[in-house]
């Protein structure tokens, strides 16, 4: 359902600013299915008032009518720090459309913009569009994108550029900072109506425990340690995990600066504003576990209710150590199946340890890696596994394949049945950002053919897709370093 609660502290009805002369940049068929848009032969809705809504320029069409559009407000931590009330400054909630929210994103100016101009630009919406279908297509929970249109209206960033409304879906956008918003105002009441709205439309196995909200708050805990599990799992680097950008569905929301790795590195940043490395790849787990502590935080005079102010911060802290229960045991199972290893022994988590260090020492990339090992034999000779010359310290690397190819004794799967399995975790096309890269610029020049096919890859990315080999390979020297950044 969509986010139902009103009032002037809640939200701000406003309607999108038009933008200049919209057009079609990308649509996700996929996400068009999800809410039941019919598309034409050329991949666009058949109803043609589908562009001036997406673009934010009317609120009705022949089918569908949006009336009550709203931005909501919410606080929350930025880069540690308590930065007050914040809100959707730049995103529009259009309303719900088969079970899935509407939100359009650089659609104009609200109340929570904050001295910006509520627009995106093209750039970004391009980057978030294929990322949040090619997480889709991972497996990954994520807000969807169902659309991009473009304008040539002129935009200022560190440089001018043409504005861009990205369509975002989503059962829900609620967030951390929506709880954090109502406990900074001591809105107890706000934050029992917000907590209801999640239990009854979204966690409805929590009304049959002796304590919803706790068990709601547990729930939270779980999708989103689930979630920063599967992200390491893939190389995925959120870039901005503030408190205000984390899903209480458990879903990866806010794609601003973000990153997969090329490349391994244990401590790899991906946003160039994040000096201090507080949100780098190897930090992800730590910094999910401190954001659901804020959660808990607000949550706390929910459970006061029915317990003391000890008993209830006991059972608030208890919940939260399961976080990192829940995450480590995810996260072995993922590497596990990664290395194509289906049982759990002992010595499991130092070989998947060791050989992550020893690809940080010789920065090998990291997707290619575990979709070659696929190819590795049990009863290969070390000297004819090619994957060894990637790695500067020869010795260490073979002892790592002496013991893994030893493990692999003691599983029951074929060599056949093992790379089909490890096929079917360890993706071949990632969206990598000199790719993204290519595809920006030549929309920038109104080809839009880039987007197109970079989606229909990564809309496959365990498929062999042999004709497009050259998308699954490393970035060249001269392509290393695409610089990301907030500026979006």
């Amino acid at each position: 359902m969509a986010f139902t609660l009103s009032g002037d502290d809640v939200c701000h009805a406003i309607s999108p600013t038009p933008i200049i002369d919209p057009y079609w940049v990308a649509l996700s068929p996929s996400a068009a299915e999800l809410i039941g848009l019919p598309l034409s032969g050329d991949g666009f809705p058949i109803d043609k008032g589908w562009l001036d809504i997406l673009a934010g320029n009317q609120i009705s069409g022949e089918n569908h009518q949006f009336l009550e559009p709203k931005a909501t407000a919410y606080s929350g931590h930025q880069f540690g720090m308590w930065a007050g009330q914040l809100g959707d400054g730049r995103a529009i909630l259009l309303g719900e459309i088969a079970g899935q929210e509407l939100q359009l994103k650089g659609s104009g100016k609200t109340r929570y913009s904050r001295m910006g101009d509520g627009r995106a630009v093209l750039r970004s919406s391009i980057r978030e569009f294929l990322c949040s279908e090619a997480m889709h297509a991972l497996g990954i929970p994520t807000s969807r994108a169902l659309s991009v249109v473009g304008s040539k209206q002129t935009i200022v960033r560190e440089t001018l550029e043409t504005a861009a409304v990205c369509a975002r879906l989503a059962p829900s956008f609620i967030r951390v900072g929506h709880f954090e918003h109502f406990a900074s105002l001591g809105a107890n009441n706000r934050l029992k109506e917000l907590a209801d709205l999640l239990i009854n439309d979204h966690y409805p196995e929590c009304l049959d425990t002796s304590d919803p909200y706790l068990a709601l708050f547990s729930a939270i805990c779980k999708r989103n340690a689930l979630l920063v599990a599967h992200w390491q799992a893939v190389g995925f680097c959120h870039g901005v995990l503030n408190t205000d950008n984390i899903s209480a569905l458990g879903l990866t929301i806010d794609y601003g600066p973000f990153g997969f790795l090329d490349y391994f590195q244990i401590d790899h940043i991906c946003n160039h504003s994040d000096q201090g490395g507080r949100y780098a790849y190897h930090r992800q787990p730590q910094i999910m576990h401190w954001n659901m502590a804020c959660l808990a935080s607000s949550m706390l005079p929910l459970i006061q209710v029915n317990y003391s102010d000890e008993q209830a911060q006991t059972l608030l802290k208890a919940a939260l150590d399961d976080f990192s229960v829940t995450y480590a045991q995810a996260w072995q199972s993922r590497f596990r199946q990664k290395l194509g290893l289906q049982a759990s022994l002992d010595g499991d988590v130092q070989l998947i340890e060791r050989l992550l260090q020893a690809m940080h020492d010789s920065k090998v990339d990291f997707t290619c890696f575990f979709r070659e090992l696929s190819q590795v034999k049990s009863a290969s000779a070390i000297t004819d596994i090619s994957l060894r010359d990637q790695f500067i310290d020869r010795d260490n690397i073979d002892q790592w394949f002496t013991d893994y190819l030893t493990r692999l004794q003691a599983e029951s799967a074929d060599d056949l049945e093992r790379s089909r399995l490890m096929n079917q975790v360890n993706p071949k096309f990632i969206l990598r950002n000199h790719l993204a890269q290519v595809a920006i610029e030549k929309a920038q020049k109104d080809d839009f053919s880039e987007i197109k096919k970079l989606f229909e890859i990564l809309s496959h990315p365990f498929d062999e897709q042999i004709e497009n080999e050259e998308y699954s390979k490393p970035p060249g020297p001269d392509a290393e370093h695409v610089s990301v950044s907030c500026s979006s």
